[in-house]
Formats: C-alpha cells, structure tokens, sequence
C-alpha cells in the first residue's frame, strides 16, 4: 500500500476527532450557559417566595386589622331620626294630654320607628334608633292656643317634659327663633358619613331648603340609599317630586296630616262659632260689637263699616252677641277696593294671577317670613309675633305679598264679605270649572271653592 493511501486515512481519522472535540466543546458550553440560567431562575424563585411570604403576612395582618376595625364599626349601630316640628306635629290627643300625652306619644313614635327598621333594614342587627326632633316652642305653643287645641302654654311644656323624660334616645328640642332647618342639616351633614349610622330617617317640612339638600345627596352616588323620608304634613311641590327617589314613610296614627288651623285670631278677641276646617282672623285696632238685624249683622265703628254673612249670625253659630268681635287696624290700604267683585252665582271672586309670578320670587318672600298683617294691613296685632316687620319691600314684592296671602284660606270662604279681607276665597291651583286642584283632597282649601266661574258680573259695596 502507498504511503498516500495512509495519509488520506490519517486525515479522516484528524477531521472526525476535531468534529467530536467541537461538538464536546458545544456540549459543554451549552452546560454552562443552561447552569448559569438555571442559577438566575433559582434567585428569582427565592426571592418571589421570599416576596410572597412577606405579602401573604402584610394580608394576613390587614385581614386581621380590618377585622378589628369592622368588629368595631359594627358596636353600637344606630339609626338616626331627625324631624323637623314645623312639618312633623304629634297629633291633638297627645298635645292636650300635657305630660302623659308625651309619654304616650313617645312610647308609640318609638314602637313605629322600630317596626320600620325591622321590617325594611334586616342587615342592620339589632340598631340603637336615635330620634331627635327639633321645632319652635314657642311658636308651637301659639298655633296650639290659637287652634284651640290647648288652652294654656303650660300643657305644652307638660307635654315636652313627659316627652323628653320617657326614653334615653327621644328628644324633642326647642330651637328658640332658630328654623329647625338650620339645626337638622348640621346634624343631617354629621351623620351621613359617619359609619356606625346605617340610616337618616329625615322628616321635613314644606320647605324649600330640604329640597335642595335631598337633591345634593342625589347627586353624590356613595349616599344613595343612605336617607328616607318620613311624611307629616303633605309635602308641597319640590318634595313631591323627589319622593320617587327615596324610600317614604308615614305615621298618621301620631303626627298631623295638615297643618293646625287657627281657629282664634292672635288677640283676646275670640270667635265662638262653630269652626271650619279653618280660620283666617281680620286684622285688628279697634274693637266693634256686632248688633243683629233680622237680614244680616252690621259692624258699627268709626271706621268703614263691615257686612257680615247672615250664614254666619244664626243662633246656631254665634253663642252671643259680645263673644263675637272684629277688629280694624289703624290704616289701611288706600288703593285697596272697597268693593266686593263676585260672579253670576253671587261667589267672591279674588283676582289671582300666580303664573305671573316667578317661582323664585315667590319662594325667595316666602323663606324671608314676613308679617302679612304688619305689610298688608298697617299693623300687627300679635304682640309675641315670630315674623319679620323691619324690611323694606318693593311695589312688586307688596304683590308677591298679597299672592302669598292669598295662599291662606279665609273661614267665611266665597260668602265673606270684608272688602279689605287678604286671605284667599278660592283655591289658586283650580281651574274654573274643575272641581278638584293639584293637591286634590290634602288641598287646604274648601272643595266648593274649586272650579268657581271667575267672571265678575256685579260688586258688592261695603
């Protein structure tokens, strides 16, 4: 054999070695960078593990505070009840029983509202119900004496003291010359967000303010559901409108559906007869004895003389001739009418223009609470009276003013015929012709001065 047959197989046996030593090299070089990896991999699994540990204590430990703190959010849930006495009037029974009618009026206010809770609030275990009412004592007191529902203020402090001192949680609050509006946002702004109150339990009053606050709640999504409203005297327009929205209760067994109607002027003055639904006095100076005549009563005085519905002199109505006294005040009007306008039916027929009227402008004289008998009669007759006689007010507030009055229902209805009367004869919400208005049967006024025929035919001089 050739010594280049050799070294043709030698050179074969040299490529193949050197591919063997390259792939061990590859082989090991692998080895390492798979070693190195595996080493990274490892430090990043120790230390998630480490991480993990230390979050699942950092839970563990969050769990357990929060437990703590809900345990401690849960102690001592209450419902907070805030009524405003303008609009939440515990019923006559309970007025005139001094201070056993307190204690009963508490026992049974108690027992509604914790029927309510129950049966609307069964997540709530076991809620302590706090119940705070706010009113004007003594602005109470003379509506109660002037509607003949107590005779003396002191029933009414009776009735408080019984009231305050049957249970722990009840309180019926004088808020002095301060609205209860004032007091109840304050408190209403403090519980809303605290979280041992589960509920506000709110009961307004026909006030334009409450409106405006339930609608800022609406607006904030975390409070929905945080409130309800309990309705005493019927809501006017603006709260109306809101009740879709929130969950509405009422107590008729305990507070007033209506407002008291004052069956005595604010003067010692009193009429006897047998009352209407309600009352509406003439304004007051001088003090005239009626004299009966077989057609009707006439008042004798210096001043213009008064015609009064013979409906309203019978035996049957009247107890005496000197129980029954009008009064006049010192000046009147010059510009007011002395004549009576009436239709073709002989009805008083008042001459009313509330579209007219901005709404603002209306709610804005109504929240200032001014005197009607000081702006549209020359003077005041209650020498204790809680409105406002310091302003100064425009032509168009006087007309405001006078709509305003209007509001109030008159006693003697479509038959009075007191030419310078500022109350209303008809209801200013009926249409002629329609014999019912918005209200419906809660409305204030008479159902036979709905749908009165407004056109004026004749007048009647006084």
């Amino acid at each position: 054999m050739e010594v280049s047959a050799y070294f043709e197989r030698y050179q074969k046996i040299v490529s193949i070695e050197q591919r063997k030593n390259n792939l061990i090299e590859e082989l090991l070089q692998r080895v390492t960078d798979l070693e190195e990896a595996f080493s990274r991999e490892k430090l990043d699994h120790e230390r998630e593990m480490r991480f993990n540990r230390d979050i699942q204590i950092h839970e563990i430990e969050l769990m357990d505070k929060l437990s703590r703190v809900k345990t401690i959010m849960d102690r001592e849930p209450f419902v907070a009840v805030l009524l405003d006495g303008d609009g939440m009037i515990f019923k006559d029974e309970f007025l005139q029983q001094g201070g056993q009618g307190g204690r009963n009026a508490a026992s049974q206010l108690s027992s509604a509202l914790q029927a309510y809770v129950e049966d609307n609030f069964p997540g709530i275990s076991a809620p302590k119900i706090m119940t705070k009412i706010y009113a004007n004592m003594n602005g109470l007191s003379d509506i109660c004496m002037r509607g003949q529902i107590i005779n003396e203020q002191s029933v009414l402090d009776d009735f408080v003291r019984g009231f305050n001192g049957s249970m722990p949680l009840l309180d019926l609050v004088d808020t002095g010359k301060r609205k209860p509006y004032d007091k109840i946002r304050e408190m209403l702004d403090l519980y809303i967000y605290n979280c041992h109150c589960h509920q506000i339990l709110l009961g307004c009053s026909p006030e334009v303010g409450y409106s405006e606050k339930l609608e800022d709640i609406l607006a904030d999504r975390d409070l929905i559901g945080r409130v309800s409203l309990i309705e005493g005297i019927t809501f006017d327009r603006d709260l109306e409108s809101l009740k879709p929205s929130y969950r509405v209760t009422n107590f008729p067994d305990i507070f007033r559906t209506a407002k008291i109607t004052p069956a005595l002027a604010p003067y010692k003055a009193a009429v006897t007869a047998k009352p209407r639904s309600l009352f509406t006095p003439s304004p007051i100076q001088h003090t005239v004895p009626l004299s009966r005549t077989s057609t009707n009563t006439t008042l004798a005085s210096n001043s213009t003389p008064i015609t009064v519905p013979t409906s309203f002199t019978n035996s049957a109505n009247i107890l005496s001739i000197d129980e029954f006294q009008v009064v006049r005040p010192k000046a009147t009007n010059s510009t007011r009418s002395k004549t009576v306008e009436r239709n073709r039916y002989g009805q008083r027929v008042d001459r009313l223009d509330f579209k007219s009227i901005p709404r603002e402008d209306l709610n804005r004289l109504k929240k200032l609470k001014l005197c009607n008998f000081y702006y549209l009669q020359g003077e005041c007759p209650n020498e204790n009276c809680h409105h406002d006689h310091t302003r100064k007010l425009s032509k168009n507030d006087y007309f405001i003013l006078s709509a305003i009055a209007r509001m109030t229902p008159c006693r003697f209805g479509l038959e009075c015929e007191d030419a310078e009367c500022m109350y209303g004869h008809r209801c200013p919400q009926s249409e002629p012709g329609k014999k019912d208005c918005y209200w419906g049967s809660s409305c204030r006024f008479e159902p036979e001065t709905h749908g009165i025929d407004t056109t004026i035919v004749k007048l009647t001089k006084v």
